[in-house]
This record gives C-alpha cells, structure tokens and sequence, in this order.
C-alpha cells in the first residue's frame, strides 16, 4: 500500500508531475515543530479531538501527524474490509481515486492531501496522496462506481447497492423550545468502519470560515456529514436508499462537501456547491441551517434530479428515504410502500416523535431522538434495523435494503445533535458508540455469529460513551 505503485493511464503528464510533487517530502521553510505549533489533540469520551490551523498544507499535515496511528489503522482496515467484500484490492481504490478524482480536486484540497501523506511519513508510515484520496472517496468508489461498473456489465446487476444509512432531523420556528434551528443525526454503519469514526475536527483555514465537523481519520470532510462553520452555515444529511448513478466526469462529492462547510454561508451557497460538478455520489438528502436567516432545507440532490425544500417554521427528518417522486422513479429501486423496511418504519417513527414534540425540540431531546428503540411495526421497544438507533447485528431479517444479510454487525455507531444557541459558538453534543448507550462486545458477537468471524482481525469492541459537549476552541 506504499508508495506510487500505480499510475493511470488516463491522467495527463502534468497533472500526474503535479501529483507526484505534492505526493514527496518537500523541503519547507517550518520545522516540523513549527509547523505542529497551533495544532492539539485532545482525546475524550472515545473521541479524538484535533484542532487544525494554517496553510492547506500545513493543516494537512497536522492532521497526518496527529492521527498517523489511526489513519494507518483505517487504511490496512479497509484494505482488508473492501477486498473480501467488493473483490477489489486496494491497488484498484488508488487506481479509481488518481483516475477520477485527484486531477478534479481544488488545489487547496491536493496540497492538504498531500500534506496528511506528508505527516504520515513523518511518523514512519509510508503512504502517499493516491492512498488518502482514495481513502476519502471510499464511499463512492464502492457504492456507486462500482455498481455503475457492473450495471454496465450487465443491466440490474448494480441494484440495491447504494447505502442506507443514518437517522437525522433538523428543526426550526414554532417546533422547537426558543424558535431556533435545532438539528441531530445518528451515524449507521458498518461497526468495523463506524467504530473509528470518532474525530472531532476543529479546522482554521487559511481562507473560508472555521469548520467543526465529526469525522473518519484523515478524512477532508466529514463523511457522515455533521459540520457547521463560522458564517453561522450548518448541514446534516441520510443517504438515499438503493439509488443507483455515477458520472465518472464529476466532480468528488468528498470535495463539494468539505467546500460547502468551508465557503457556504447560506442555503443557496450551498445548493450551489454540491449541485456544481454533481457526480451523483453519496446521494443524499441533505438537512441545510442557515442561523442568520432562522430557515432550514432539505436538499435532496441525486445525479438526474435534485429539489430542495424550504421553511422557516417546520421540520425536515432524514432515515434514507427520498422524497421526490421523479427522483425515486428514474434514480432508485426502492419501494415506498414496503412499512416493514427500514427506512420507511423509521420515517414513521419520525413523524412520531416530532409531533409529540412540537414547540419542545432542543438539545435533550434531540439526544432523546437519536437514541429511541420504538419499532412502529410492533408498537414497542425492539433492538433492529427499524428503530432510529440501529442494531442490525441483533436483527434475524438483517437489512436487505442495504444488502445486509442477517445479525450483519451495522447499525448506529455515534451521535450529534447542536441547536442554533451552540452552534453559533461553534458547539455539538457527540456521543461515541450507539447512541442509546448499549455496548457491542466483538467476541460476544463472534460466538453468537461465527459467519462473521472473517471480520476479527479488524472488527473490535465498540462501547458506549457519555454524550460530550465538544467545542472550537
């Protein structure tokens, strides 16, 4: 995984000297002590809090430095993960993310890619610019390039590929307690991945407005996408269900998000960013703050079609569900009349808990919300994927939605929630392991499931920890 082992074909001579040059140890005018001079870590409650100040490069850097042990962890991780359940080793990722991804990036982001490589190989890891793209493009590598390759191949063989994932709400006007935007989301996921997705990054760059994002070490981005910035913009997000779409010629939706946290200040800014370029990847429907104006949106963005919702008084709910009858025609196979998936009986049970809410919505329980085990099917308590706190490894059916199979070990691995009063001081509330505050055991669940035993090397305990309020600063 080491080194420029790979080159592609198709990028041209001087974006690839421009790759290599960004991708090598440079002489600088800093120290390393310097240049790690304004940069903390600071590790509490199962989450690893970094501050991040300065040039693309030197952010980068600080990143690479800080996390060396952590993104060395990911990256052999994955390597291993995406290889037993894609086929493709990793050669392919760095190949797929240097072909279709580096040459479009912003500079800014290739020189704090670069930067990360960089601090890795300060620490003794020896990975380059290829291995971090290709780390934050995983996503749309998998889920969507992949399955457009296939479909390809051969016509409805990329179906049902695309993730469902995560629970989210945002909230304004006369539904919350003081009138303002209160917003949360849950994080589902493989808990292999999901359990390392536990970085606070507090980011300053040297242009744009200040970020505060929960992340996955040595991501750009956020990822699962909880980020608010200094110009008072925040956003959240669920993916959309079994949507299928890649335009290889786009721009990378790791890029368009990091850039609306860095440079939006308002929904239209955003609606601007992530739509500029549009690759269809990680097709989501977005929950979109604006703190200076009181309003929220949903922006549900797929490759052929977008929409985006509006209001100053209401709520938009997310549990990877589209909204938009065109969208789900032409872009998805999912059935919208199916109660007994997912992302239906968790819509359902949105509508639930924010009416019964209404006019109280705030930080509590919007914790509350993230954490429920009410399956509206069964009208009680139940532990599966149908709750808005997801346990898919205790589920006998599993989430064939999101192909997976039975007692699959996914589901909700964290929360956020912030209301306007915290973000505006750059503030979230995060807890770090499911949500309702039960611990997954990997060897209690290896017994139970020894079908997942191939997991082991890399799939650990994931325990709950207290929410934590966490702040830039």
């Amino acid at each position: 995984m080491s080194g420029l082992v790979f080159i592609p074909s198709e990028v041209t001579m001087k974006s690839l000297c421009l790759a290599m040059l960004l991708s090598v140890s440079v002489l600088c005018a800093s120290s390393p002590e310097q240049r790690l001079a304004k940069a903390t870590r600071a590790d509490r409650n199962g989450w690893i809090a970094l501050h991040l100040e300065g040039s693309p490069r030197d952010i980068g850097y600080q990143h690479g430095c800080l996390l060396a042990s952590e993104i060395d962890d990911a990256l052999r991780m994955f390597a291993f993960y995406l290889k037993q359940t894609t086929g493709k080793d990793w050669n392919f990722y760095r190949e797929a993310a240097g072909r279709m991804f580096w040459t479009k990036l912003d500079p800014e982001y290739q020189q704090e890619i670069a930067g990360i490589a960089e601090g890795l190989r300060a620490r003794g890891k020896t990975y380059d610019s290829l291995d971090i793209t290709a780390l934050n493009g995983n996503i749309e590598i998998t889920s969507y390039y992949i399955p457009a390759l296939k479909e390809k191949e051969k016509p409805g063989s990329g179906d049902n590929l695309a993730p469902g994932k995560c629970s989210a709400f945002i909230a304004t006007g006369s539904w919350t307690e003081d009138g303002r935007i209160v917003m949360g989301h849950n994080n589902w996921s493989e808990y292999i991945a999901g359990e390392r997705w536990n970085i606070i990054l507090d980011v300053v760059p040297e242009k744009g407005y200040r970020i505060l994002m929960d992340a996955f070490p040595g991501f750009i981005h956020s990822g699962d996408d909880f980020a608010m910035n200094g110009a008072g913009l925040l956003y959240t997000e669920t993916t959309i269900t079994q949507f299928k779409g890649f335009d290889e010629n786009g721009v990378p939706e790791f890029m368009r998000a990091r850039k609306a946290a860095q440079y939006g200040r308002s929904i239209d800014d955003f609606v601007r960013i992530m739509t500029k370029g549009n690759n269809g990847a990680y097709a989501n429907d977005w929950l979109v703050g604006d703190l200076s104006s009181n309003e929220i949106a949903r922006v549900e963005l797929g490759l052929k079609n977008h929409r985006v919702w509006r209001t100053k008084d209401g709520f938009y709910e997310g549990s990877n569900f589209a909204s938009d009858e065109k969208l789900l025609a032409e872009e998805t196979t999912f059935n919208v009349r199916d109660s007994a998936n997912s992302p239906n009986a968790r819509k359902t049970r949105w509508a639930q808990l924010i009416e019964k809410h209404k006019g109280e919505i705030n930080a509590e329980n919007g914790m509350a919300f993230e954490s429920d085990h009410v399956d509206v099917r069964l009208g009680g308590f139940a532990a599966n994927r149908c709750v808005l706190c997801g346990h898919v490894d205790q589920d006998s059916l599993g989430t064939p939605e999101f192909s997976w199979a039975p007692y699959f070990p996914g589901g909700a691995v964290q929360g956020k929630v912030t209301t306007a009063a915290l973000a505006k001081e750059l503030k979230f509330w995060a807890r770090m392991g499911h949500p309702c505050g039960e611990d997954f055991i990997a060897s209690t669940f290896f017994k139970a499931h020894p079908e997942y035993q191939w997991q082991e090397p890399f799939l650990r305990d994931m325990k709950a920890h207290p929410w934590t309020l966490f702040e830039a600063k």
